[in-house]
């Protein structure tokens, strides 16, 4: 089997579990959008904003290691293991040492709407120090799995952790309701304790979630061992944090715009806000699953494959097809956006055109989805040369960016503001990330083409959402040509490559 197509078929296994897990997740986005309105769910978008952020600091970068010191040390595999767990295990044990008791004066911090009971606020945080913890322990037990080269296990695994989250958010909001309005068995018990629209029951079921996940990975967890290396947890180390600085800066662009036009917009207006921009962020899944998707198969796959004469040429490769698939999805996503817009309609009209309000910022964070999965792809070159000192360089200066706009911009434009920032945050970054890596780890990147490919598809994307009003013929006639173009320019490598 070629080198190509092993990747390929890698990806597509992580892929298929990916996308059908955020598929399931992503229908959840109308049952929110119907049973919340748009400022109670400007209160999920907010906390999920900060678990997003909190995640990256209690993984502290040990997947990446984990993946680097496995194909570095291949003699030490257990003792990599049980390291890397063992950091995520301190580290986890030290955030809620320092965050549960003091969940009171936290949640005074991060609250955005007053109307929400302020005892309630400090449950939803209580709940999400649960989820962060135990999301934690999850990370290196996947990673093994991962490494050892079982898609199949790893996939399932996430799939059904999707289905039990989304299951128990369909009980809690419909199925419980039902069984009260036609008076079924339990009744009376459930009607003295059920609240009808809480938000408490999405985080609820996602603590529950992130525990049975845990269980599941019981098989991976009790391979662990007591043995430790102080010289090599502390070369971990050093590896592992410009990574996790670098992750955290990713995450400070892609969530600290909702965490900050919550602080800087007016009270009353703030969580309604955040609101919008969350459900209208999530159009923009399918593209962020195929990055995902991805990045899940591409990191131990450019890991074990360095050492190999012609590595740096597969991955030129590899980027080629990797623009154009997202350049794509691109295209086709904002030419159907008017039917994908019924995914956050809500209740009724009125509540439909509140979110429906937010609509024209998602081709911009499509185009900014698009720059962030040709920086992952060319975040190849530090990961594999141990210079991940410039991916904190690169994250960091898309955080800057990303932190001093917003600030400067979202007081007068409000969450529109914040989506072109997060265009030209990603956008810097890939730019950084190609200057340094052709300087040095240098890839055979086919420039040229791929930079036609880019500006092809916002051409198209902007004809299809702007000139042509959203129609969804003439939008869908526009992927067709796109997709016929790049075939046309691509057969005899693609015919190359499925000969072999």
């Amino acid at each position: 089997m070629s080198t190509a197509k092993k990747f390929a078929g890698q990806t597509a296994i992580y892929g298929i579990s990916t996308i059908a897990g955020r598929v399931l997740s992503f229908f959840l986005t109308p049952v929110y959008t119907r049973a919340y309105s748009a400022k109670v769910y400007g209160v999920f978008g907010n906390l999920y904003s900060y678990a997003s952020m909190l995640n990256a600091l209690l993984a502290f970068g040990m997947e990446t290691t984990f993946f680097r010191y496995l194909n570095k040390r291949p003699d030490d595999k257990q003792l990599i293991y049980n390291n890397s767990f063992g950091a995520v295990l301190t580290i986890s044990v030290i955030f809620f040492l320092l965050t549960f008791p003091f969940a009171h004066f936290i949640t005074g911090w991060i609250r955005i709407d007053s109307s929400t009971p302020f005892a309630e606020y400090i449950l939803y945080t209580k709940y999400f120090i649960g989820i962060l913890i135990v999301d934690a322990l999850c990370v290196i037990p996947f990673a093994k799995i991962r490494a050892d080269g079982r898609p199949g296990r790893y996939s399932l695994i996430k799939f059904l952790n999707v289905v039990i989250f989304v299951s128990l958010n369909l009980f809690f909001i419909y199925g419980l309701p039902f069984v009260i309005k036609h008076n079924l068995p339990y009744t009376g018990w459930i009607s003295s304790w059920y609240k009808q629209g809480w938000l408490g029951y999405v985080f609820m079921s996602n603590l529950i979630t992130s525990i049975i996940t845990l269980f599941m990975l019981m098989p991976e967890l009790l391979k662990l061992r007591p043995t430790f290396s102080k010289a090599l947890f502390l070369e971990m180390l050093i590896y592992s944090w410009p990574v996790l600085i670098a992750n955290f800066s990713y995450l400070i662009n892609e969530n600290l715009d909702k965490i900050l036009l919550g602080k800087l917009l007016p009270v009353n207006d703030s969580a309604t806000q955040v609101g919008i921009y969350t459900a209208c962020a999530k159009i923009s899944i399918f593209l962020s699953i195929f990055v995902n998707a991805f990045r899940l198969g591409a990191e131990p796959f450019f890991f074990s494959h360095a050492k190999n004469k012609n590595a740096t040429q597969t991955y030129a490769r590899i980027m080629n097809y990797f623009v154009i698939a997202v350049c794509m999805i691109f295209v086709s996503l904002v030419a159907n956006i008017e039917l994908l817009k019924y995914f956050i309609k809500g209740k009724d009209a009125a509540q439909a055109a509140v979110y429906w309000s937010g609509i024209k910022v998602i081709p911009v964070l499509l185009f900014g989805y698009v720059s962030l999965g040709i920086y992952m792809n060319l975040s190849v070159w530090y990961k594999l040369t141990d210079q991940t000192k410039y991916g904190l360089y690169i994250s960091g200066a898309g955080a800057l960016v990303t932190i001093v706009l917003n600030v400067i911009f979202i007081p007068s434009y409000g969450y529109i503001a914040s989506a072109w920032i997060s265009l030209i945050a990603y956008s810097s970054m890939m730019i950084l990330s190609y200057v340094w890596g052709q300087k040095n780890y240098p890839i055979p990147y086919n420039l040229k083409k791929n930079l036609t490919y880019i500006i092809i598809s916002a051409v198209l994307v902007y004809l299809s959402f702007s000139v042509f009003k959203r129609n969804i013929f003439i939008g869908n006639g526009l992927l067709i040509l796109f997709a016929l173009g790049a075939f046309y320019n691509e057969q005899k490598e693609l015919k190359a490559i499925f000969s072999r």
